[in-house]
């Protein structure tokens, strides 16, 4: 079970490295995925974080006064809402009460940095292993075991890490002007993908018949299937000749 951790700013970032260790401890089948930069330092990443978000199964926001409008912690729980169920995403509230914050955070399942609450988000990752999962029964006991370490733990960085006022939103021109430019930049590497792709096919294309005849007949001593030989060459090569390339090839197997 992986579960991708997302963090913005020096409290929060300690926060996600205490659940990161500690839900492992915890839950021993979890693999918690956390980045190693705090989000706000470039935009060039996200294409990570879309990678990492094909096998997440549970994403969890840490989320403090400083980061709750910052724009790269909205990217990511838009991305980790896009990819995931909305159940399947949720907030810890580091030093936020509910109150404070808006949509589309608000529309998250929260988590509070108590017993309680942190047994319930537990237990929501143990449910996610289905076959796997823990007995109740251990898990609480397993639960229990850890708990004070983490107590212990959060309430020492919240000690240590100066609370940082609330980030200012940015001006809408702002935002939308560097989601133009991303939109720009992927547009090009799009451009230049597609133009890669159809420089290799003329490339196939302009490859000389005898050529084509001698791969053909590497792919069918191979046993290659006749759809996949038929795939690659059928609108350069005669399908009757293909047949034929097929047939020799599995007749003389068969005399051998």
């Amino acid at each position: 079970m992986k579960v991708f951790l997302s963090w913005s700013g020096q409290r929060s970032k300690e926060v996600a490295n205490l659940l990161s260790d500690w839900l492992c401890c915890v839950i021993q089948a979890s693999r918690p995925w956390i980045s190693t930069r705090d989000l706000d330092r470039g935009s060039l990443w996200f294409g990570e974080i879309n990678d990492q978000l094909k096998d997440t199964t549970v994403g969890i926001i840490c989320l403090t006064q400083e980061n709750k409008t910052r724009p790269w912690i909205l990217f990511e729980a838009g991305a980790l809402a896009k990819g995931l169920s909305t159940s399947r995403v949720c907030t810890l509230l580091v030093d936020l009460e509910p109150k404070d914050i808006e949509d589309p955070l608000a529309q998250f399942n929260h988590t509070f940095p108590t017993r309680e609450s942190v047994l319930g988000l537990v237990k929501t990752l143990n449910g996610t292993l289905v076959s796997n999962s823990l007995d109740n029964r251990i898990l609480e006991q397993v639960f229990a075991t850890y708990w004070p370490q983490f107590e212990s733990s959060f309430a020492e960085i919240i000690a240590t890490t100066e609370a940082q006022p609330p980030s200012k939103p940015r001006p809408k021109e702002d935002v939308l002007g560097e989601i133009l430019e991303n939109t720009r930049m992927l547009n090009s590497r799009i451009r230049r993908l597609e133009n890669d792709v159809e420089r290799s096919r003329l490339r196939e294309m302009d490859m000389p018949m005898s050529m084509m005849h001698e791969e053909a007949i590497t792919m069918a001593k191979a046993g290659m299937p006749f759809e996949m030989i038929l795939d690659r060459f059928g609108n350069r090569l005669p399908k009757g000749l293909l047949k034929d390339i097929v047939s020799n090839i599995e007749r003389g197997k068969s005399s051998e």
